[in-house]
């Protein structure tokens, strides 16, 4: 609504000084308005140093660059601060993985993949890709890694040419668009670029054939963010916090609950866990984990609590009640001597049926210096929790078939 004419005629003859101050307390959109009142007050708004401490504000810019960013304003920031403190973080820590990182894509080159493809991207991927350009295809990649005996995953986060060049359009998996590559596995996540097949529109996700469906199109999706902003914040967010851990100049998917760490005299045992949807299907359900436990000694033990490990017991309890107990001897096939100060660390892995489960239980040690002595080391409870999923329309559909044939 447009300011009464007396009003706009006060504004115009107030001196411009206190109206710079009035301004300089305005949210950007307040600024915008106070713009279409008066020439007076379009020219007094547009006042350089009011800019200069908006866009600081709100796009960390120094420079009123509003023109080339202010599309981004509700991302800019948000995503700018992540990209810094990524690569601060990972500096000191994985500069290869650094150094791998691509220049910001342009304006004119987004528009133009936009064209190819043939749909828009998210104003939140657009603006990631104009600070950088994903990444050159390189081990370690920079979405983290996954590692078994016999089994490797490192995900790279693709360029946008890249990514255009796998955008699918097959049956199942429309208008969808790579963000992640893995070179060992063939694994990616992908974005949503439109509503349909049962997704939402910027879902991110891994996909997941049915493996008891006939039709190849029928493709379960497990879901790792519902927006770009959302999957690529929160992923930086565990890294920098150290929620994922760095091993060996490479980012773990690792996930360890607060409370997940157990100590029995000068023995800690501490369990982290991370879900493998490239081994896990949602049909037929099987849903496999890895588990990763760090067993360490208190440096200030005394020599003569120097141990080593006989056996192994698991209490299991599925996400439906059941019970299972394993007991075997070792842990993967080693029997580790713990000394004052030393760490072990190994990695295992379980499938289960149900979507969660927990497993705590116990090893067995016995005394160095006394074979006689036997004593039992706590493993605390932890929790394995497949993420969230969607099953296939396809299947839905025709599962409602098969009902409807069945009824007539």
């Amino acid at each position: 609504m447009a300011a009464p004419v007396e009003l706009r005629l006060v504004l115009d003859q107030l001196p411009a000084d206190p109206l710079l101050l009035v301004f300089s307390f305005l949210d950007f959109r307040d600024l915008i308005h106070c713009s279409f009142v008066s020439r007076r007050l379009n020219q007094l708004s547009g006042h350089n140093p009011l800019w200069r401490s908006l866009c600081s504000r709100y796009w960390l810019l120094t420079e009123q660059y509003y023109l080339d960013w202010g599309r981004y304003l509700r991302h800019y920031a948000v995503l700018k601060t992540s990209w810094e403190t990524l690569k601060t973080f990972l500096s000191q820590r994985c500069p290869r993985m650094i150094a791998s990182l691509k220049d910001g894509a342009k304006e004119e080159e987004l528009d133009s993949i936009e064209t190819q493809i043939g749909f828009k991207l998210p104003e939140d991927y657009r603006c990631s890709y104009r600070l950088h350009n994903g990444q050159k295809l390189v081990v370690p990649g920079l979405m983290g890694s996954m590692a078994l005996s016999n089994h490797y995953r490192s995900e790279d986060l693709l360029d946008v040419e890249t990514a255009a060049g796998g955008f699918q359009q097959r049956k199942g998996m429309r208008q969808c668009l790579p963000l992640t590559f893995c070179f060992h596995t063939g694994l990616s996540q992908y974005l949503a670029l439109e509503a349909t097949e049962g997704r939402n529109l910027s879902d991110i996700f891994y996909h997941c054939p049915d493996q008891l469906a006939q039709d190849p199109s029928a493709i379960d999706m497990f879901i790792t963010g519902t927006s770009f902003s959302d999957w690529f914040t929160t992923y930086v967010n565990n890294v920098v916090t150290g929620e994922y851990p760095i091993i060996r100049d490479q980012i773990f998917r690792y996930v360890r609950e607060q409370q997940c760490v157990a100590t029995t005299g000068d023995l800690s045992v501490t369990v982290s866990t991370a879900f493998l949807p490239e081994l896990s299907s949602v049909h037929p359900p099987h849903f496999f984990f890895t588990y990763r436990i760090r067993i360490e000694m208190s440096s200030s033990a005394s020599p003569d609590a120097a141990c080593q490990l006989d056996s192994r017991y698991w209490k299991i309890t599925k996400g439906n009640g059941e019970e299972e107990e394993v007991r075997g001897p070792g842990v993967v096939g080693e029997y580790p001597v713990m000394m004052p100060g030393k760490v072990h660390e190994y990695a295992s892995c379980t499938t289960f049926s149900t979507t969660s489960e927990h497993m705590e239980g116990h090893y067995t040690f016995h005394r160095l210096a006394n074979k006689e002595e036997v004593f039992n080391v706590l493993i605390p409870r932890f929790h394995m929790v497949c993420p969230p999923f969607r099953k296939s329309v396809v299947r839905s559909v025709s599962l409602s078939s098969v009902s409807l044939s069945l009824d007539q």
